[in-house]
């Protein structure tokens, strides 16, 4: 059975909005401020290579499609990964998620249910990466197995929160904390407590 992973590149103040600059928002590429360091970028790969799917929200889905396939020989074994590895996204309007990006399908319909049975048939990991309202909305049905958070020291002010108000109460064990970078870059892994 797989777990879902949510991962985030996260400010101090709880922002995890267009840290990559792909949204086109006037906070986008934020997070490139920042030196990860070599730790940084192996606990990235080390993230992909254990997940065997990725779950989207519609606009960090766009924002990847555009990217990830013009990136598949200039990033090594993260491009292949990325772009080889099922893609699930969660859309009401997208038709064809397949003609945006290579091994992608679209779930339109019972997104707790069907995040419920992909569970049931991985083996690995399912990551959520970005999809602020889609994480929340597992968040809320309590189907997300760990947090990974790499938190950048930075007060944004303002944009998507991972933890929006009315979310219910869950509780997560603090399993992994590990500087990375000469920035001040800290990942943060929790796992749900059920």
């Amino acid at each position: 059975m797989g777990d879902v992973v949510v991962t985030e590149f996260i400010s101090l103040d709880g922002v995890i909005e267009d840290p990559g600059g792909s949204e086109g928002s006037v906070l986008g590429a934020w997070s490139f401020q920042f030196n990860r360091g070599e730790d940084g970028d192996r606990f990235k790969l080390d993230e992909l290579a254990s997940a065997e799917a990725q779950l989207l929200g519609r606009i960090t889905y766009d924002g990847f499609a555009a990217s990830w396939p013009k990136m598949r020989d200039t990033t090594g074994e993260f491009g292949v990964k990325m772009n080889d590895m099922p893609k699930y996204v969660v859309s009401t309007t997208l038709s064809d998620a397949e003609a945006s990006w290579e091994n992608s399908t679209v779930i339109r319909d019972d997104v707790p249910g069907s995040v419920a049975r992909l569970k049931q048939q991985v083996k690995g990991d399912i990551l959520i990466a970005g999809s602020a309202t889609l994480a929340r909305s597992l968040l809320t049905e309590g189907l997300v197995d760990r947090v990974n958070l790499m938190l950048f020291p930075v007060v944004l002010g303002t944009g998507k929160r991972l933890f929006a108000e009315a979310l219910p109460r869950a509780m997560f064990e603090l399993t992994e904390m590990k500087p990375v970078g000469p920035d001040g870059v800290v990942v943060l892994t929790y796992q749900a407590k059920r």
